[in-house]
């Protein structure tokens, strides 16, 4: 089959996990025999990174049988404004035409934000219109539910929580476009529960499944490269005030007793490094994918502290790749499902909570040991490549028969 991705970031032009299960989706198919192909924005990872990563990264030159299509207006920045404000393609428009009008048997919409808005979404010719619920952006300006940069939305005040949060009040928000544009969509494909709900609640009408992402770390040899001269607890992800990265990154300098590895970029790495960092607390920046199996190997758990709610929990399923459990703080959303078993790691009601159970963790290694063993065999048993795979696939054949000729091609 052919398939395009659309998306607003793709790697290296790129900030969290959704690009990341992008290029591991796009690599999977390309593996199967699929033509695959990614249209993204580059324009839109230039606008934010702006005075906080620096220069535009390299691009990789082994796509891994995947053909790229890197998105770039003469107006720059402009372009995914004009976006942002108008919920179209705007600029792109043409270019996006050019591209998706050809005969693909999958359109995949992800995170569409800068790259075409709910216009967008029109624009697919295929048989088989997709579109994964990444984040909460068909429902919430800031894409996560974090509330004038400060705290997880607890009551609707949209426009004042826009200027607040340095985002332009989008007046295509207060219109039907959302759900005219929807209409194109066959099946909007959400990672928990808990995200296909709080859809559910607020209006959206367009079918929804849930498929769990899959981790693209997949270790044939799931040991640490080395023994760690302590145990060490380890949080990957972005550094930012809506992750809680803060308050987990006190509790461990305040504790005097445990260690945590800090590893993601971020607007708020800078002043907690300054603040925190020292030989119980490290921070490395960004790493590479491949750099990350033997922090997760190693790790005694992954901490995942998030104040918005979570889509999903990438992190959490890693580091379960190399049975390593983890500690969720109590209302991060859908990561919450990912340990809701109590078996593959725990729920944790604040710091204080944070701290006592990371102890518990450290003074018996049996339980630590049985909790990352449980963590793997949910992992082999519902989140891998394979498994997410032909869920996919399962659910593209579902539509298809569900629809008239034409039939699409088979790889």
């Amino acid at each position: 089959m052919r398939f395009a991705m659309v998306t607003t970031f793709y790697p290296p032009y790129a900030f969290g996990g959704d690009a990341t299960y992008v290029r591991g989706l796009a690599r999977a198919l390309a593996a199967l025999g699929h033509e695959v192909e990614v249209i993204h924005c580059r324009d839109a990872y230039a606008l934010g990174a702006h005075g906080a990563h620096g220069a535009s990264p390299t691009p990789e030159t082994d796509d891994a049988g995947v053909v790229v299509h890197t998105l770039h207006h003469p107006l720059g920045a402009l372009s995914p404004l004009v976006t942002q404000q108008t919920g179209m393609p705007g600029v792109k428009n043409g270019e996006l035409r050019r591209l998706l009008d050809r005969d693909f048997d999958v359109v995949h919409f992800h995170n569409i934000s800068l790259v075409g808005g709910p216009g967008v979404l029109a624009l697919s010719r295929a048989p088989v219109t997709l579109y994964t619920l990444h984040e909460h952006w068909l429902l919430c300006a800031t894409h996560i539910f974090w509330k004038n940069r400060s705290h997880a939305c607890d009551h609707r005040t949209c426009i004042s929580c826009s200027i607040r949060s340095g985002i332009p009040p989008q007046l295509w928000r207060y219109t039907p476009l959302r759900d005219v544009m929807l209409q194109h969509v066959d099946r909007l494909i959400s990672p928990s529960e808990y995200t296909a709900r709080r859809h559910r609640e607020r209006g959206v009408v367009a079918p929804i499944e849930v498929l769990p992402l899959f981790s693209a770390l997949e270790p044939d040899d799931r040991r640490p490269a080395s023994t760690p001269a302590r145990p060490y607890f380890l949080f990957v992800g972005r550094v930012t005030a809506s992750k809680g990265v803060e308050a987990a990154v006190r509790a461990f300098a305040q504790a005097g007793d445990l260690d945590l590895v800090v590893v993601g970029a971020g607007d708020a790495r800078e002043a907690l490094e300054t603040r925190y960092g020292g030989e119980r607390v490290r921070f490395t920046g960004g790493l590479p994918q491949a750099e990350l199996g033997a922090l997760y190997a190693g790790a005694t758990a992954l901490v995942f502290p998030s104040l918005a709610p979570e889509t999903f929990g990438l992190a959490v399923i890693e580091a379960a790749a190399f049975s390593t459990p983890a500690l969720v703080r109590s209302g991060a959303g859908g990561a919450e499902e990912l340990v809701a078993d109590g078996q593959c790691g725990r729920l944790y009601q604040n710091e204080t909570d944070l701290i006592a159970q990371a102890r518990a963790l450290i003074a018996d290694p049996d339980l630590a040991q049985s909790m990352g063993e449980a963590a793997r065999g949910a992992y082999m048993k519902r989140y891998t490549r394979e498994r997410h795979l032909e869920g996919y696939l399962r659910m593209i054949e579902a539509i298809r028969a569900s629809k008239p000729e034409p039939a699409i091609r088979t790889a």
